[in-house]
């Protein structure tokens, strides 16, 4: 993979950056050039949040970082492709839940292989050990939450 620009002269932020984005463009475009049901990385980030949940569209809303009139039009988007139901919620007529179909299921854990075998290539080129001190690294508490 080549780089648009030199990456020895990044920050860290910009480098997670950068890397964060290359990683989601790839894994993207994985997913759409073998199979049928585009889906964008807004929408893999909403599936992540609702499979094997069945959580309200404003919970969705919370924990996504887009405006709420975007995650609507991606839930939207992705109950046309069949692979989210929204219902409603028992004694309340405003909230709405949402759950994956079976074809949300399937396509999300094709894509969860899909993200392993990216993962194996990274591996692979930077050594497993490598990779696993940067995932622990990336699990703790960097104490910067709340600035």
């Amino acid at each position: 993979m080549s780089y648009e620009y030199d990456v020895n002269n990044l920050d860290l932020i910009d480098l997670i950056s950068e890397r964060h984005i290359m990683i989601r463009k790839i894994t993207e475009e994985l997913w759409n050039s073998s199979n049928d049901i585009y889906l964008s990385n807004s929408e893999w980030f909403i599936i992540a949040r609702i499979y094997k949940k069945n959580p309200t569209i404003s919970y969705i809303n919370r924990q996504v970082n887009i405006s709420r009139q975007a995650t609507h039009k991606f839930i939207k988007s992705l109950e046309a492709k069949g692979l989210v139901e929204i219902s409603a919620v028992k004694n309340n007529k405003k909230e709405k839940c949402i759950q994956l179909t079976a074809l949300g299921n399937e396509c999300y854990e094709k894509y969860e292989t899909l993200k392993a075998g990216l993962e194996k290539k990274i591996a692979d080129q930077i050594g497993r050990e490598k990779l696993e001190t940067f995932k622990e690294i990336l699990k703790l508490d960097w104490g910067i939450s709340s600035v």
